[in-house]
Parts: C-alpha cells; structure tokens; sequence
C-alpha cells in the first residue's frame, strides 16, 4: 500500500475516533463478513500507527484529512505533503539502519572478546571454523552425520544469559535434520555420541551473523551459547 493511501486511511480512523469520541466506541458484535473485514481494517490501521510513529500529532493529522476533503485551507500542496512523507520515512530508514549496524559492530566485538578469552578457559576446546565447545558427559551411542536427523534437548542463551530459546524450558525435546540448522549446530552435533551433553560457543558467523530472525532476542552479529544434550540418533 502507498504511503500517502496508508495515511489517508489512518487519517479516516483517527476521525471517527475524533468525532465519536474514545467513550464513544461501542464493542459492536462482528455478524458477518464485512464487519469482520471492517474491524480487522481498523486493527491493521493502528498497528500501522504504532510502528510508523514515536510520536504523532492526531488534531494536525485530522485537520490534513478535512481540508484535503473539502479542499479548503490547504497549507501544503500535494506534492508538497508527498514529499515531506517521503523524506520521513527515508530519514527513519537511514536512522535505523545505522542503529543496527553500530549495534552490530558491538556485538561482534564483544563476541570476538569473549571468544578470544573463552578458548583459554580450562575444558574448552576450539575446532578448525571457530566452534567452540566443552564437553560435559560424553556419550556411547550413534554418532550422526549430515544424513542424520537427531532428537536433542537445547537451552539457547546469549552473553548477558539472556535465553532466547530452551526445549528445556518448554519440556519437550524437538527434532531436526542435522543440516537444517545453523553452520555452529551442525559442525557441534557430529562431534558428539547418543546420551552426549556439549556446551557449544557458537561465533556470529557460525550462526546468523547480520540476518538473524526479525524482532527476536538475537541481534545481528550475537555469539551464542548452548547447552546441547544428544538424545538420539535417527
């Protein structure tokens, strides 16, 4: 949806909110179709809001709408408004851009750090790519290959402890094929044997380096750390 669409529709939200008043807004029951349609239009239309906007001024946003309406009291021409538009959303770009990226070259520094002092830590040892990893209680079954497919139990952490995920937690072991994950996983897993526990220090670039999973707990460029246990091979 074009920009100055996406604002004309919010600014018809904001209106009736304006003129009804926030008390005014009835839990009206969803009977069918359209009404559905309708408020979901309503919903995306404020979700839209709170991600575009720190701040918004909602009297000048609906004064905008009315006189873009009747046409009458207009401050700034239409080619103006797009401009103005445009320019903003490419100045937040650019601010977010080099937010991530200094957030980036931080924690690829403090994961170098910490890596770098890590292999010197009794029980650690450090493979050819950069993997890192302890061995906890070695193990007497299968060892797995890239054709493997394996049942583990995981407790994912970053360097601050921060756990962004944990089949630990959850209480569940979960399975996957030994490729399907990151490089740091897949090199990890066939160092070990069936009833093995691994710690595994993963660099950024064994992991997910700059593009990890939108919106989530691992930022660009993050060393990982897991606690792996290796419960059977398929």
């Amino acid at each position: 949806m074009k920009i100055m669409k996406f604002l004309s529709l919010v600014a018809f939200a904001a209106l009736m909110v304006s003129c009804n008043g926030k008390n005014g807004v009835t839990n009206k029951p969803l009977k069918t179709e359209l009404d559905s349609v309708s408020y979901a239009i309503g919903l995306d239309v404020a979700n839209n809001v709170k991600r575009s906007f720190d701040e918004f001024d909602n009297d000048l946003f609906i004064q905008g709408f009315v006189n873009g309406s009747d046409s009458t009291d207009i401050q700034i021409d239409q080619a103006k408004a797009q401009e103005l538009v445009r320019n903003y959303f490419q100045k937040k770009q650019q601010e977010e851009m080099a937010k991530r990226k200094e957030e980036g070259e931080k924690n690829k520094a403090e994961g170098e750090k910490f890596l770098a002092e890590n292999k010197n830590k009794d029980g650690v040892k450090t493979t050819e790519s950069g993997l890192q990893y302890i061995v906890l209680k070695e193990g007497t079954g299968a060892q797995p290959t890239t054709d493997s497919k394996v049942k583990v139990h995981y407790h994912g952490t970053l360097l601050d402890g921060t756990v962004f995920d944990s089949s630990v937690d959850r209480g569940e072991p979960t399975e996957f094929g030994v490729t399907q994950v990151i490089k740091g996983w897949t090199e990890g897993l066939q160092l070990m044997k069936e009833g093995a526990k691994y710690k595994f220090f993963i660099p950024q670039d064994l992991a997910y380096g700059a593009n990890p999973r939108p919106g989530g707990a691992i930022k660009p460029y993050a060393t990982l750390v897991f606690d792996v246990e290796l419960l059977e091979v398929k």
